[in-house]
């Protein structure tokens, strides 16, 4: 199973396997008050992807066309959380605001295609 969660958020019990899928470090909160198991910065959305979104919710849809692009090309690591999280559950950190539109939502949604 795959969840999505705010990395601001506590963690709970049935979170699994933790790992922020952001490229920057989330703002105001220290490494070692986070509960994460892992940090893809690599699986992240390009800054260049990243700075042209700017969490802008009339552009999610492009954004996520755009996205898919570059997780096309990392096939291995997705491999890998999909076979995690068919052990368990993982749990998809992200820092952003929005609940809804944001790079882990997205990749949730490719990792289920």
């Amino acid at each position: 199973m795959i969840k999505i969660k705010r990395v601001y958020d506590p963690p709970e019990s049935g979170d699994g396997k933790r790992i922020l899928v952001d490229r920057l470090w989330p703002r105001g909160i220290r490494k070692e008050d986070v509960k994460w198991d892992e940090w893809l910065k690599d699986i992240a959305p390009s800054d260049e992807l990243r700075k042209w979104y700017s969490h802008d919710p009339s552009k999610y849809v492009e954004f996520k066309k755009r996205y898919k692009k570059e997780l096309v090309k990392k096939k291995e690591v997705l491999q890998r959380i999909k076979d995690e999280a068919k052990e368990g559950t993982v749990t998809l950190l992200f820092s952003a605001r929005a609940t809804e539109y944001n790079n882990a939502t997205a990749m949730k949604e490719f990792l289920k295609s």
